[in-house]
């Protein structure tokens, strides 16, 4: 697999279909704004322009704090394109949290986006770091997205980082100590898109819907990293009261999700399906599959064609169940470490329980004391300011 980088794909993106819709924004009450390529990068440009104009140190580090939204990618690809690295934050973390992990990441700059929990959240924030919000940022003072983009005309050149330029850090959750910075480079950033493309056979006609955290590694991985390559198209959901809507909006050809929820779609069809009719249902040849349409109808998961889980063992029976509804759920496994390019399973190669072969590239082996070892495309560069740490594990 010849290694094309994060940026160069986009480019090819935004001159090749710079006409094709590539991101669906819902703004409240129904409404949606869509992002095509050449609208995506025209803003990813100017705010590159912006970040330029600022004469930090070069590759600075540059902290986003924001619910899944158009605008994190947007900023994502323009902090790249001046030369920096990002810091995503989770949405959810507390003051003293989000206080420590800019300072310990040294971030310059902070965008704020969509957020439920701001107020709580932003006295963990230096009064002096600059700030910039997000078109759909909480009410606050700070410079407006839009305010800066209209001042500064999009740069002219597509700036290509090298393979072993930091690209980005995702920080760990912190439930065995302090969060790490997990540094992830261009070039290991770069694998997990490229396969779903190559293995997955993933494409500009897919739809997904992105709604588990773009903090986390494996959202950034699969859904933005991946549309990097497969050019496929993305929807941001826009509340928890409007999951299922914004299913059916986005219509996914592919859903990615985690155990809790797939087992929550299951409880909400006994719901109106108690389990024992349905099963006596699935087993009439043609009342069968009108049943199942109608179940994966109100799921708003009737097009899907590959469906995933991750983050967390997903039960047997579980997936048998939903094999029997017409979707296969393929398992995989991974790390902040390797950027989630470790293990999968594919369609119509895969057994119940079980995460599947090493990825294309992925060596794995296991020690005398039965440690699961992986040497992966996608391996960190390293954790940041902990050199004794990453030493441990190479």
């Amino acid at each position: 697999m010849t290694q094309q980088l994060l940026l160069d794909a986009v480019y090819e993106w935004e001159r090749n279909t710079p006409d094709r819709v590539y991101m669906v924004q819902p703004i409240g009450n129904g409404q949606t704004v869509e992002y095509t390529w050449a609208e995506t990068m025209d803003q990813a440009r100017r705010m590159a322009a912006y970040l330029r104009s600022l004469d930090l140190p070069e590759h600075s580090h540059i902290a986003m704090v924001s619910k899944n939204c158009a605008h994190f990618i947007i900023a994502e690809l323009a902090i790249w394109m001046a030369g920096h690295a990002t810091i995503a934050l989770y949405p959810t973390l507390n003051a003293e949290t989000v206080q420590y992990i800019l300072e310990h990441s040294e971030s310059k700059l902070l965008f704020v986006g969509k957020l439920d929990d701001w107020e709580d959240m932003k006295t963990g924030v230096p009064d002096d770091m600059p700030k910039i919000a997000f078109p759909l940022a909480p009410e606050n003072d700070y410079p407006m997205w839009d305010d800066i983009v209209a001042q500064f005309e999009p740069i002219s050149d597509s700036p290509a980082p090298a393979a072993d330029q930091l690209a980005l850090m995702c920080y760990t959750s912190g439930s065995t100590g302090r969060p790490k910075g997990v540094m992830h480079t261009h070039g290991s950033a770069s694998a997990p898109g490229q396969s779903a493309v190559d293995e997955l056979g993933v494409g500009p006609d897919d739809r997904i819907l992105s709604y588990l955290p773009l903090a986390h590694v494996f959202e950034r991985a699969v859904v933005e990293c991946g549309s990097f390559y497969a050019g496929n198209r993305i929807y941001f959901a826009e509340a928890l009261d409007t999951f299922l809507a914004d299913l059916h909006r986005a219509r996914p050809t592919l859903f990615i999700s985690v155990p809790r929820l797939w087992l929550k779609f299951q409880l909400g069809v006994f719901q109106k399906f108690p389990e024992k009719k349905l099963d006596r249902l699935l087993k009439i040849p043609l009342v069968g599959r009108i049943v199942r349409r109608k179940v994966l109808d109100g799921l708003g998961l009737a097009h899907v064609r590959i469906a995933g889980s991750g983050s967390a063992p997903i039960p047997p029976e579980l997936i048998n169940w939903y094999e029997r509804l017409g979707i296969e759920i393929l398992e995989g496994y991974g790390m902040s470490e390797d950027f989630a390019y470790s293990h999968m399973s594919k369609p119509g190669q895969r057994r119940a329980g079980y995460v599947g072969v090493p990825t294309k590239g992925v060596e794995t082996r296991i020690s005398d004391d039965g440690e699961i070892q992986i040497r992966s495309p996608g391996n960190m560069l390293g954790y940041y300011k902990a050199p004794d740490l990453t030493a441990e594990c190479y």
